[in-house]
């Protein structure tokens, strides 16, 4: 797992009023996942005010944004704290962040691919294998629920998928 890795907890969406507040889309568990932070984006980005803005998201004030001019460059600007800053997690826990990239095999020891995406469409999360390219072109991807039946285990080096939930080509 890299520790090191820099994991977006939220996405500025636009100004709000005119002092320098901006909008958040919020990508963890509502406006508590961000209050144990200060700084993000290495430090360059101070948070000096935080509040739900009862609609699912978050307004923001940074230090070092004085005005509304300020806020709207930051349109699109990722919030990111470094993996390591994360609390730690409980046993059958994970952050998305630690999923992307591993390597996944099937329980009969056949090489899927790669974690490519960690989706949740409303009924928990779904992570999406992208197999090994071919003949030049992309693999093909394909989705398992990561629920325990489909994904027995896990860990910073591989994801092991039932071989029943292995789309066949």
């Amino acid at each position: 797992m890299a520790t090191d890795r820099p994991v977006t907890l939220a996405a500025i969406t636009g100004a709000h009023g005119v002092s320098g507040e901006v909008r958040l889309k919020l990508f963890g568990e509502g406006v508590e996942s961000l209050r144990r932070f200060r700084a993000f984006n290495d430090s360059s980005l101070t948070l000096s005010k935080l509040k739900d803005d009862g609609k699912g998201g978050a307004i923001a004030r940074f230090a070092e944004v004085t005005d509304r001019t300020a806020a709207e460059r930051l349109r699109g600007t990722a919030l990111t704290v470094p993996r390591a800053a994360l609390p730690p997690l409980g046993e059958g826990e994970y952050y998305h962040t630690d999923l992307l990239g591993l390597a996944a095999v099937s329980t009969e020891g056949e090489v899927l691919g790669t974690c490519v995406a960690v989706e949740n469409f409303g009924a928990g999360d779904v992570i999406e294998i992208e197999r090994p390219a071919a003949d030049g072109k992309p693999g093909k991807k394909f989705m398992v629920p990561m629920r325990i039946e489909a994904v027995p285990e896990w860990d910073g080096e591989r994801i092991v998928i039932t071989a029943v939930f292995a789309e066949q080509d």
